[in-house]
């Protein structure tokens, strides 16, 4: 068994913020990010980062089940939006399957990188766009996390430790519809990684849901009390007049709009998240 395994929680997060931290010391101030070659592309990734960077490095892939997943979905004629993009490991992986990708990333700091590593994998069918999806146009503070840059987010209604462990920098970062800023743009299938911003993201792409035959979307509890600050009852009304089914994968549940909220709220209640649950009209 690994000591971190065994360490209180907030003792493991200071010991492994501390570790990825001393890399930054070790490349150099300047450094901002590590190539890694994995078996969907060459991506670059902070020099701080230990999620995404330590699986690639590791492992040889991140994402791989959402990969698979997004898959199962489309064809080589649909266009996909990725609300969510980080440094394009699924949207450079799955645009080979698919006629075009448009990636949303709210993080400047990644944003770059997913710029970086769209051009050096030769990507010619993606688009990237640098604002935060949200239910109307205004400035967000937005928490830049380090150690884990994909858990960067909104500032938090509640600042819990878990969101702040590595010391994130805050930036201010342009909000915005995406109804509005892909205005005519017609997606067959979405998928939404946002670290609790879904529901005001959701609210402002009436128009993308109502032409999007499928929409995959992290659900994580915490996130919908500590950081959006909604209910169950709020996410599944947005979601109701677009959809019919949801998959719940990780219980491998399959549920008509009928059982919408009592599936997700007992989700909620027992704080049981999935990586990505599936929405379809």
């Amino acid at each position: 068994m690994r000591i971190s395994a065994i360490l209180p929680p907030q003792i493991r997060l200071f010991v492994l913020n501390k570790v990825y931290r001393l890399r930054k010391t070790v490349f150099g101030k300047n450094a901002e990010a590590v190539l890694v070659n994995s078996r969907n592309g060459l991506f670059l990734v902070g020099i701080e980062d230990h999620n995404v960077s330590s699986r690639l490095s590791f492992g040889g892939e991140y994402g791989q089940d959402e990969i698979e997943r997004l898959k199962s979905y489309l064809d080589e004629t649909d266009d996909l939006l990725i609300v969510g993009g980080h440094v394009g490991t699924i949207a450079i992986a799955i645009a080979k399957c698919c006629r075009s990708v448009t990636a949303i990333e709210a993080n400047p700091q990644t944003f770059r990188l997913l710029q970086l590593n769209v051009l050096i994998n030769g990507c010619t069918n993606v688009q990237t766009l640098n604002i935060a999806a949200n239910d109307k146009e205004e400035d967000l503070q937005f928490v830049m996390n380090r150690v884990n840059t994909g858990g960067s987010k909104r500032m938090p209604l509640v600042r819990d430790y878990l969101y702040f462990s590595d010391s994130p920098e805050i930036a201010t970062v342009k909000g915005t519809r995406l109804d509005d800023v892909l205005d005519g743009a017609r997606f067959g299938v979405v998928f939404m990684d946002i670290e609790g911003s879904e529901y005001f993201a959701l609210q402002g792409m009436h128009t993308i849901l109502t032409y999007a035959r499928t929409l995959i979307v992290e659900f994580v509890p915490h996130h919908l009390k500590n950081v959006s600050g909604v209910t169950v009852s709020d996410f599944v009304r947005v979601l109701e007049p677009h959809f019919s089914t949801l998959a719940v994968p990780s219980k491998s549940i399959t549920t008509s709009k009928a059982n919408f909220h009592d599936v997700l709220q007992t989700m909620y209640d027992r704080d049981e998240s999935d990586d990505g649950i599936v929405f379809t009209k």
